[in-house]
């Protein structure tokens, strides 16, 4: 969609079959669900932790500022091992990288963000590689060591996963709680009935059209009839995640937010090989953050006519600037 799109060199969204299950092998046993069920304790005591000072800033403050961005940048952090000094750090070049490039100087940012990262992340791999520990990063080294992957895969491997786990889940929860905040029955619903915070959380992946764009294109290997098309082998296909969640041969009433919805899964972390790694943690994150604030706040509300938000245009996955909210 624009010249300057500045891929993450070798990352795994970007190989076939079979190197492709070969380096995602490297990390996937970390993000299991037994892996996942580990770290809720841990998210919700990071958010009862954001929670406090959110009040203490409060009674109208910015929850993305106080509670979602650092809440998703703590937890991508230390599933991988990546120091609290360093996080900042982290977050800057995931918003440079992940936002699009306009003309050559935007494009030559990202590309030098992308580089920083990479210094970065061959650094942290060098520390782990001398004093293992229990994270991401070590077991990928381990990975390394033993022939699995290559050091280049490493660095593509947890660029993708570091910036990604702090954009994609910031975002995607700030529109959840943007979407509960304009449409105060859904939150009342949640508020009486909270075993639907999973579904809910579920839903919305689905409903709200967090993509920006149609993301990144697939090149068909060899002739292939989709859909009553023939497309030829070398054409480029562009797949839309928000075009195929409000599919009406699929969803029944796609434009209204079900939480008790018994449809096909939602295709908001894609589908096939080159599903989203990650995505019992995402869901995980989204039902901790939510949960936690609709039952702490129950009276939070935008502190702003929705009309005057702003909202990011140029970013992987678009969500709001800021959330301002009172209580």
């Amino acid at each position: 969609m624009t010249k300057h799109f500045i891929p993450l060199d070798r990352a795994v969204s970007f190989v076939d079959p079979p190197d492709h299950a070969r380096v995602r092998s490297a990390v996937s046993s970390s993000f299991t669900q037994r892996s996942v069920d580990r770290l809720r304790l841990r998210a919700r005591l990071l958010m009862d932790e954001l929670c406090i000072e959110l009040e203490a800033a409060g009674p109208s403050a910015d929850l993305v500022h106080h509670v979602i961005s650092p809440f998703a940048l703590a937890m991508i952090s230390e599933v991988i091992g990546i120091p609290s000094a360093d996080r900042p750090r982290v977050r800057d070049w995931a918003q440079t990288v992940l936002t699009r490039a306009s003309d050559d100087a935007q494009a030559l940012r990202a590309e030098e963000a992308k580089q920083a990262s990479r210094d970065y992340f061959r650094q942290l791999a060098s520390q782990r590689r001398a004093e293992p520990r229990q994270d991401v990063m070590s077991t990928m080294v381990a990975a390394v060591g033993a022939g699995r992957i290559d050091e280049e895969e490493l660095l593509a491997l947890a660029t993708l996963i570091g910036l990604n786990g702090w954009h994609a889940v910031c975002n995607n929860t700030t529109n959840m709680m943007y979407v509960l905040l304009t449409q105060r029955h859904l939150m009342e619903r949640l508020q009486r009935e909270p075993r639907l915070i999973l579904s809910a959380v579920d839903e919305l992946l689905r409903w709200v059209p967090h993509k920006h764009g149609v993301g990144q294109p697939r090149i068909a290997t060899e002739d292939v009839a989709v859909g009553g098309v023939l497309i030829r082998e070398g054409e480029l296909v562009y797949v839309s995640y928000v075009a195929a969640n409000w599919d009406e041969r699929v969803y029944s009433d796609p434009s209204t937010i079900d939480f008790e919805r018994n449809d096909p899964p939602h295709m908001a972390f894609g589908h096939g090989p080159h599903a989203c790694v990650g995505p019992l943690l995402a869901r995980m994150e989204a039902e901790v953050v939510l949960s936690t604030l609709i039952s702490r706040f129950p009276t939070m509300r935008l502190a702003i006519p929705p009309h005057e938000m702003n909202w990011q245009t140029d970013v992987l996955i678009r969500g709001p600037v800021d959330l301002p909210v009172t209580w």
